[in-house]
């Protein structure tokens, strides 16, 4: 049996450090997916009320409209991008070190936004800068939900690794509530005051999470899997060319997952506040509210649903959310059309948030980590995760923008590029995937990771390396 320091027993089989080391963990999940989340949807925000009037030239509030939901999509498009870069990263000299320099480069590309000057100020200048900081803004993010989802899970107990893998996406929630309170609160100022001055205090305030994030963060420890990785000299010099040649499988999985995901959320967060606001001409502040009690709901509903895929798999979860959001497509739109209210707005993005996107998201942080080894775990998880976020993220506020405009006003067009994208993508993704409930995080080895399934086991996979797990390999086998 493995020993602490102080010569106590782990129970588990896990390095000492699991238990105790995942009480930090958890906060340092919640609070740096919190920030990434509070920056994007700050920006997503800013794009449907602010940089569409202040940012690019006045004329047509639907080319500037499209401008600005255009930046927005370049910030997911660089995404991949970070994710590889950092994900390697984080499995050639660790987690923890990554997730620092993410945090570093996302939260200060969100700050220097507050000074950003109108296109009256400085002309060209301002969409010119604006669109650099959108991309080292992706570029930093890339890596964030993926390092955060891996260290909680890699610190997990096997049985409860849904859980803790929700927290991540928890942090998601967090940081739209936040951003959301922050935008609906300064949206409720004079309109020329918010459009002036107030839209940038909630890009400022994100140095006060920054600071938090960083402090909590720099006490953590390295994870027990890369330590595994380290020991048994089984460090990869290209996790990425590992990922597309080994375990090209879990990555289609996962993209395809995520697609379907990313395009309901961004639906869901980003483009029914645009909606509302220019089509349906509802106040300025009706979005940011409905979607700040939405996240409210989804911050619950998460880590539930990721608990729900310990019992019962993380296949099955993931197919309730993918078909509940198939069918609530239009019955979503029909309820904010035919309202037009607050109560309306906020009652179907509830529902749509707290079941269908929660079912969707909770297990992930889980499920798509088990997808990988342990070798080239963060690569796999950060790049494919940000590939599925770019192709649907990036582009669905734009195609669901083009697709109102096209129809004149309706939404039906764009519940059924929901459905299309759930039925289509979505549903043929989760059903070709394998169930990942069980695995050991410590397998380095694709086949090693499949065969490991449904084991619970997470013990050194060399008895020999480390006699003390001698034991926990005789279990694994006598459970084969």
């Amino acid at each position: 049996m493995a020993t602490s320091p102080s010569g106590q027993a782990s129970p588990s089989g896990q390095e000492p450090a699991a238990g105790a080391s995942m009480r930090r963990v958890i906060p340092a999940a919640l609070i740096g997916s919190a920030l990434e989340w509070y920056d994007f949807y700050l920006y997503a925000v800013a794009s449907a009320l602010v940089f569409n009037k202040v940012v690019f030239p006045v004329g047509n509030e639907f080319i500037g409209t499209l401008a600005a939901f255009s930046t927005l999509a370049l910030g997911y498009f660089i995404r991949p991008l970070g994710g590889a870069l950092f994900g390697s990263l984080g499995d050639r000299v660790g987690r923890r070190h990554v997730l620092v320099i993410t945090l570093l480069v996302m939260g200060g590309a969100t700050v220097l936004m507050a000074f950003l000057p109108t296109y009256e100020q400085a002309g060209f200048w301002s969409p010119a800068m604006l669109l650099v900081l959108r991309l080292v803004q992706g570029l930093g993010a890339g890596a964030e939900f993926g390092g955060s989802a891996v260290m909680s899970v890699e610190f997990a107990r096997p049985r409860r690794r849904g859980l803790h893998g929700a927290w991540p996406a928890s942090g998601v929630y967090l940081g739209l509530l936040l951003a959301s309170a922050a935008m609906g609160g300064v949206a409720s100022l004079p309109h020329d005051a918010f459009l002036s001055w107030g839209w940038r205090l909630p890009f400022a305030a994100s140095v006060v999470v920054i600071g938090l994030a960083l402090f909590i963060r720099l006490r953590l420890q390295e994870s027990p899997a890369f330590k595994e990785v380290e020991r048994e000299g089984e460090v990869m010099k290209a996790p990425l060319r590992e990922v597309l040649t080994h375990e090209r499988r879990g990555a289609l999985v996962l993209i395809g997952t995520q697609v379907a995901q990313s395009v309901m959320a961004y639906l869901f967060l980003t483009f029914i506040t645009a909606y509302v606001t220019d089509t349906l001409h509802m106040d300025d502040s009706a979005g940011p509210f409905a979607v700040t009690v939405g996240a409210a709901v989804a911050l619950v509903t998460m880590p539930l649903f990721g608990a729900l895929s310990d019992r019962v798999g993380r296949r099955p979860v993931l197919l309730f959310g993918t078909v509940f959001c198939a069918v609530y497509a239009f019955p979503f739109f029909w309820i904010i059309d035919s309202t037009r209210s607050r109560f309306g707005l906020t009652t179907a993005l509830v529902i749509g948030l707290g079941l269908g996107v929660g079912a969707m998201f909770g297990p992930q942080g889980a499920y798509f980590a088990e997808l990988f080894s342990a070798r080239i775990r963060m690569t796999g998880l950060t790049f494919s995760r940000e590939v599925g976020g770019a192709l649907a993220g990036g582009l669905t506020p734009i195609i669901a923008l083009s697709l109102v405009e096209w129809t004149g006003g309706s939404s039906w067009a764009v519940a059924l590029f929901a459905v299309l994208a759930c039925v289509v993508i979505g549903l043929p993704a989760v059903l070709l995937g394998p169930e990942t409930r069980g695995r050991s995080l410590l397998a380095p080895t694709r086949a090693e990771l499949e065969a490991s399934t449904g084991l619970f086991e997470e013990a050194p996979r060399s008895a020999e390396a480390d006699p003390e797990a001698a034991p926990f390999r005789a279990a694994g086998a006598a459970k084969r």
